[in-house]
């Protein structure tokens, strides 16, 4: 029978010095989402009103025939959704690279998780 315990200091220290930088940057916003209090992307469920925190990786303008639509993927480490505000083509701000926290109602449209028109705080910095 193994036993599992805590890693020490030096065996954290290590983990983090031969770990690639996705990973160690997907742990560094895993932690923001702790201590922010927000909810990790990949718990949230359909339906619920959520907030989640996390970095933009993409912004991207959608143009439609009925309403034009602005798109920001935010990854937070367990996972991506996308920030859908309908009607907008740009938002001051709203641009990679950005943090930010963002409130609403958790959905899924075509597979993908989404949050329409969502209140948001950009973060400083």
């Amino acid at each position: 029978m193994t036993e599992t315990r805590p890693k020490g200091w030096l065996a954290q220290k290590l983990a983090k010095l031969t770990a690639d930088d996705q990973t160690i940057d997907a742990q560094e916003l895993q932690s923001d989402v702790v201590s922010s209090g927000c909810e990790p992307v990949s718990a949230c469920q359909k339906g619920k009103v959520v907030a989640v925190t996390g970095r933009l990786k993409s912004v991207v303008y959608t143009p439609r025939e009925t309403v034009p639509t602005l798109e920001a993927e935010l990854f937070d480490g367990s996972g991506s959704v996308t920030l859908v505000w309908l009607g907008r083509r740009r938002i001051p701000g709203i641009e990679p690279g950005r943090t930010l926290t963002a409130r609403g109602r958790f959905a899924s449209f075509e597979g993908r998780k989404v949050i329409y028109n969502p209140w948001y705080e950009l973060s400083a910095g």
